[in-house]
């Protein structure tokens, strides 16, 4: 065991511009965009030798197509990385990209790595439909496909009913938990988006988004600025049918492709990069919650998060919140009481830029070190919810 626990700090994160299902990114292999993202990370670190990199961590939340046989070695090898560099793929759903940020801060902090890479991918248009073994040998009846792009599919009988419900059902429960209706949703929603267009014509986005060479696809492929009130109304619920449905396309996150990286070193490796680094990460906290309520899964772990930090909402200078449903987050913003709205997603969040599972919650880890960097100073925090009931943050330092 290491003698004391290492700084481990951001010195560089890049996403590719988010792209819609089906859209300008759904021509891309899953382990292209995470390659993409990897060598643009590392060229722009030009005195790094990408030998001294220790390990690269990937989250992917699907893995079941292109992205199978571990997407983060794939992608070592597809980047031009030295065959010496491993790679890791590790899965907690819509959480994966933030647990890679997580388990490479961790290997850092204890010495077992100096330099590493952390990111995410995922590509759902590309997802593909799978089909289960039969029990027996050739089999008379039809055979099942099923989609991998989202949510349950093959569940385990052994499963309550009310733990497997659709995560837009989900939503609709913490709507109700919460008493939040339908233009509370709609009005959150516009807002992301004219805040993501915002920060966009503001040049915010510059520093940290690479675009895939050959794609012409410059910014997030679904920000609607033009988007109103009355058009968002005029949506029909999508998950609840009979008059009480809150939750529609327009107030929940779209499916995406994308992929992020973030580079994180200890002290030695950061004189590697001749870089001074973004942001250093202080602490981290993973919790679960009844899987329905999956939405609500950041309040505790944001909670202990601050408190490992030392550090309270007040303290916060951003707060980036994964918007896997407009209900979802104002759901946790209503058991924050204290946090200020105005630090959380300043640049707009996932119901306008998208939410690429795997991808994400690199995206958000990226996103706080970029602006804490631009601050100068302060406290961050990245937080998602989890399907099947989690919720994991992270807290970034500068």
């Amino acid at each position: 065991m290491p003698a004391s626990i290492r700084d481990v700090y951001v010195v560089d994160a890049v996403r590719t511009p988010i792209g819609k299902f089906g859209g300008a990114l759904s021509g891309v292999r899953p382990d292209d965009l995470a390659a993409h993202v990897v060598r643009e990370l590392v060229g722009r670190s030009p005195e790094l030798d990408p030998a001294r990199i220790d390990d690269v961590y990937f989250g992917d939340a699907n893995g079941a197509g292109e992205d199978n046989r571990d997407v983060a070695r794939m992608a070592v090898l597809l980047a031009g990385l030295p065959v010496t560099v491993p790679g890791v793929t590790v899965n907690r759903l819509c959480g994966s990209g933030l647990e890679a940020v997580i388990q490479a801060a961790r290997a850092i902090a204890l010495g077992d790595a100096s330099v590493a890479v952390a990111g995410g991918v995922e590509s759902m248009s590309r997802a593909p439909w799978v089909l289960q073994k039969p029990e027996r040998a050739f089999p008379a009846g039809h055979q099942q496909l099923h989609s991998t792009t989202l949510g349950w599919r093959m569940t385990n009988p052994a499963m309550p009913a009310e733990w497997t419900v659709a995560l837009g059902e989900g939503a609709e429960q913490v709507a109700d938990k919460h008493k939040i209706g339908r233009a509370e949703q709609d009005a959150f929603a516009l807002a992301s988006h004219h805040k993501a267009a915002a920060a966009w014509a503001a040049g915010h986005y510059d520093a940290e988004v690479v675009p895939y060479e050959g794609v012409a696809m410059l910014r997030d492929e679904c920000i609607r600025e033009a988007s109103t009130i009355e058009t968002l109304a005029r949506l029909k619920p999508v998950f609840r049918t009979e008059g009480t449905g809150t939750v529609t396309a327009g107030n929940s996150s779209p499916l995406n492709d994308g992929a992020a990286a973030l580079l994180l070193v200890d002290d030695a490796g950061l004189r590697a990069t001749g870089r001074e680094p973004l942001a250093r990460i202080r602490a981290s906290a993973v919790t679960g919650v009844e899987p329905q309520l999956f939405g609500l899964g950041p309040v505790e772990a944001v909670g202990r998060a601050l408190d490992k930090a030392g550090r309270t909402f007040a303290d916060l200078t951003v707060f980036e919140l994964n918007e896997a449903f407009a209900a979802q987050s104002l759901g946790c913003l209503a058991e924050w009481p204290e946090l200020d709205p105005a630090v959380v997603n300043p640049r707009g969040g996932a119901l306008a830029l998208g939410h690429p599972l795997g991808a994400s919650g690199a995206r958000l880890a990226g996103a706080v070190a970029h602006q804490l960097a631009a601050a100068g100073s302060g406290t961050g925090i990245a937080a998602l919810c989890i399907g099947v009931g989690q919720g994991l943050a992270l807290v970034l330092e500068r």
